[in-house]
């Protein structure tokens, strides 16, 4: 298995490509964005799992827990840290 911080280096890498800056120069992006790409869906087993680690290590914020697809793909993950 890959370890967790590889993998939140690797998700911080995704949210940077497929996410935009907001006015205060952070990333965000939607996590249907994220969980619809198809890098992503190979690189990433569990997504949501890796989301909740870099949510843990106050790299990724976003609103909730459990982020679900369909119910939560408007739900905007922002990048804390560069």
């Amino acid at each position: 298995t890959m370890n967790v911080e590889h993998e939140i280096s690797l998700l911080v890498e995704e949210i940077r490509r497929l996410g935009t800056k907001n006015t205060d120069g952070q990333v965000s992006v939607k996590f249907g964005v994220l969980f619809a790409d198809e890098k992503c869906a190979n690189l990433f087993e569990a997504l949501v799992g890796t989301l909740k680690a870099a949510k843990r290590r106050k790299i990724v914020t976003y609103q909730g827990e459990l982020l679900l697809q369909g119910v939560h793909d408007n739900v905007d993950i922002l990048l804390l840290q560069d």
